[in-house]
């Protein structure tokens, strides 16, 4: 078995080993995914992914890495290729489409429910990266979707230094925010004007993303979540 690390989890003693998923995985991987769903209060907060479209991604369509508590898989991230179509997140960043190609997707995250608040997210966050790094790649965009409210994917996104692009609905009729990272922009950013706005507020971030404002953090005031715009 070709395995990418093995770590400890944060703050416990527990062992744990990543590699790449393949194939044989499939069904290890949706049973997974069915049991972080029947967790979820909010159905709507994690958009899955059908048994088809992990065998797309598997078809040299991406990279999908999964960790194990021994012989079972307990969280696993994904990285797609997308297909140039109307509702590819490229389009709603403003991406041209002759630019669609450079664009990979950090797809769907998962972590069992027994296994969160030990940073396992972000563990596997920066080992995909640095796995997708490794691979003769013309990409220089990272896209993805998040809900609003969804904090720890939220907070997993800023970590990484992708900044919210767009607000809009997707995936028929699901809010999500538009993330987007520059993977050959490795300037630190530079914000001339800032703006504070609450999470819940909706139609004032989509003016601030249509005049070219830019969500790069997010913090928690007075029970309120709350989200620092930049331009």
């Amino acid at each position: 078995m070709n395995w990418i690390c093995e770590t400890t989890l944060k703050n416990t003693e527990m062992n744990i080993k990543v590699r790449q998923l393949t194939l044989s995985d499939i069904e290890h991987i949706l049973t997974l995914q069915q049991e972080v769903i029947q967790f979820l209060e909010d159905k709507n907060r994690l958009s899955s992914l059908s048994e088809e479209e992990y065998m797309y991604i598997f078809n040299d369509n991406g990279l999908i890495i999964g960790a194990f508590d021994r012989e079972k898989l307990i969280a696993f991230r994904a990285l797609l290729d997308p297909s140039i179509d109307e509702e590819h997140l490229g389009l709603d960043i403003g991406l041209k489409k002759s630019e669609l190609k450079q664009v990979i997707y950090q797809e769907i995250s998962i972590v069992h429910p027994d296994y969160r608040g030990h940073g396992l997210q972000q563990t596997l966050a920066r080992l995909i990266m640095n796995e997708f790094e490794k691979q003769e790649h013309d990409y220089r965009y990272v896209c993805c979707t998040v809900a609003p409210f969804n904090i720890p994917s939220l907070k997993d996104k800023f970590r990484q230094g992708l900044e919210m692009a767009a607000l809009k609905y997707k995936y028929e009729t699901k809010l999500r925010y538009i993330f987007v990272k520059d993977l050959k922009d490795l300037t630190d950013r530079i914000w001339n004007e800032s703006k504070v706005v609450d999470m819940d507020d909706t139609t004032y971030q989509q003016e601030l993303f249509a005049k070219g404002w830019r969500g790069y953090e997010m913090f928690k005031e007075e029970d309120r979540y709350k989200v620092k715009f930049g331009k």
